[in-house]
C-alpha cells in the first residue's frame, strides 16, 4: 500500500529532491491543508504555503516512519549485502512518504565496496492487517519489472514476514535522480511519461513472481455521498455511480500495471527518465488504470490541458484505442474518504466533472 488515500488531491507546484521516489527535500505545495475537516470550505485554490505530502507528520508518526531503524534492521541489510563482515555505515530518513518507513542506508562490505541502498520497511500496524503481504508484493513487482530492463530499484533482499528486519521490509538499490512536478518545457516531460507506460505494461507477468501480483479492483470507495460544499450535486452522484460499476466488475482483461504512477514516482536525470520507483501497488489489470491516475495528478499539478496532452502522447505511443472516463473518476474517487474531499481545490472538482461529462 503506498499514500494512495492523498495522492494527488490539492498536489501543486511541488519540485522534491528523491531517491528511490522519497522526497530528501521539499518545497511549500504539498497536500496537508490547515483547513480542520470539520470545517470543510469547499473547492479552494491550492495554497503554495502548504507543507509537500509527507513533511508534516505528527510526532508519533514522526517517530515512527523517520526515526532510526532498529538495530535488527540494520544487521539484516548489512548481512544481505555482505555476509556477517559487513557494516552499515550511514542510515538517513527519506522525508516525503506516509505509508512505511523508507531510510537510505550505505553499507560496506567485507572487500570494502560501498553499497547504497534503500530499505522500506511497512510498520504501520492497520495497513499490515488489511495487507500483510506488502513486501512480498513489492519484491515480486521489482523482480518483475528489472528483469524487463525497465529502470527500476533491484531488489537486493525481502523479509516478507518482519522475522529478521523486525517489520516486513524491502532492500533495494538505490537510484539517483529528481523528481520533477513542474518542468520548464512540458510537452518532452509529457512525452517521456507517456513512453514510459507501454513499456511497463510490456512486462511478462509470468514465473514464480507473477503469484503475488493481485489483480486490479478499485480502492475502497468511503464516500458517503457529494459533500455538503459542492455546487454540483450531481456530478458526484454520477461519478459515484460509476465507480461502483467499475468495483463491481472490473475489466477482466488487462496486463502489469504500476497503479500508482505519476510524476512523484519518475526520477528524472539529464532530462531523460532514469528510474520509475515505488512498486508496492503493481497489480494485474487495464493499463488505463496507470493513465488515470497519472491524468489526475497531472491536472491537479499542470492543469487539465496537461492532462489531455498525456493522454493524447500515451494513445500515439500505446496505439491504444478510446479511453473511458471512468478510470478518471476511479482516480478521483477511490479509497479517499469524506475529510479528503473537504480539502480539494476547485481543480480536483473540475477533473471530476469533465470525466462525468464524458459518460
Amino acid at each position: 500500500m503506498s499514500d494512495r488515500r492523498v495522492q494527488g488531491k490539492g498536489y501543486s507546484a511541488a519540485r522534491d529532491r528523491r531517491i528511490d521516489g522519497v522526497a530528501v527535500t521539499g518545497v511549500a505545495g504539498g497536500q496537508e491543508s490547515d483547513m480542520p475537516p470539520s470545517e470543510p470550505a469547499g473547492p479552494r485554490e491550492p495554497d503554495p504555503l502548504e507543507p509537500a505530502h509527507g513533511h508534516a507528520l505528527d510526532p508519533a508518526d514522526h517517530r515512527l516512519l523517520r526515526g532510526r531503524p532498529p538495530a535488527a534492521a540494520l544487521r539484516w541489510c548489512a548481512t544481505a549485502v555482505g555476509g556477517p563482515r559487513a557494516a552499515v555505515t550511514h542510515v538517513a530518513a527519506l522525508a516525503g512518504g506516509t505509508s512505511s518507513a523508507v531510510h537510505a542506508v550505505q553499507v560496506r562490505d567485507g572487500r570494502d565496496r560501498v553499497h547504497a541502498l534503500v530499505l522500506r520497511r511497512f510498520v504501520r500496524a492497520d495497513w499490515l492487517a488489511e495487507e500483510p503481504d506488502l513486501a512480498r508484493h513489492e519484491a515480486a513487482a521489482l523482480e518483475l519489472a528489472g528483469s524487463s530492463g525497465l529502470p527500476v530499484p533491484r531488489l537486493v533482499a525481502v523479509d516478507a514476514d518482519g522475522a529478521e528486519a523486525g517489520a516486513p521490509a524491502v532492500l533495494m538499490t538505490r537510484l539517483d535522480g529528481a523528481v520533477e512536478w513542474q518542468p520548464r518545457e512540458p510537452e518532452p516531460f509529457l512525452r517521456a511519461l507517456a513512453e514510459v507506460l507501454p513499456r511497463v505494461h510490456a512486462v511478462a507477468v509470468t514465473g514464480p513472481a507473477s503469484a503475488a501480483i493481485p489483480g486490479y479492483a478499485p480502492y475502497g470507495l468511503r464516500l458517503t455521498g457529494p459533500p455538503s460544499w459542492t455546487r454540483r450535486p450531481e456530478v458526484w452522484e454520477r461519478a459515484l455511480a460509476a465507480f461502483a460499476a467499475l468495483a463491481a466488475a472490473p475489466p477482466a482483461a488487462g496486463g502489469f500495471i504500476h497503479r500508482d504512477y505519476h510524476p512523484g514516482n519518475v526520477l528524472w536525470a539529464d532530462g531523460a527518465v532514469s528510474g520509475v520507483v515505488d512498486w508496492v501497488n503493481a497489480s494485474h489489470g487495464s493499463p488505463d488504470a496507470d493513465v488515470g491516475h497519472c491524468r489526475m495528478n497531472l491536472a491537479g499539478a499542470l492543469g487539465p490541458d496537461a492532462a489531455e496532452r498525456f493522454l493524447a502522447l500515451h494513445r500515439s505511443v500505446s496505439g491504444r484505442g478510446e479511453y473511458h472516463p471512468v478510470w478518471d473518476i476511479a482516480a478521483s474517487l477511490g479509497g479517499f474518504e469524506d475529510e479528503d474531499v473537504a480539502r480539494w481545490s476547485r481543480a480536483d472538482e473540475d477533473f471530476l466533472a469533465r470525466a462525468v461529462a464524458r459518460l
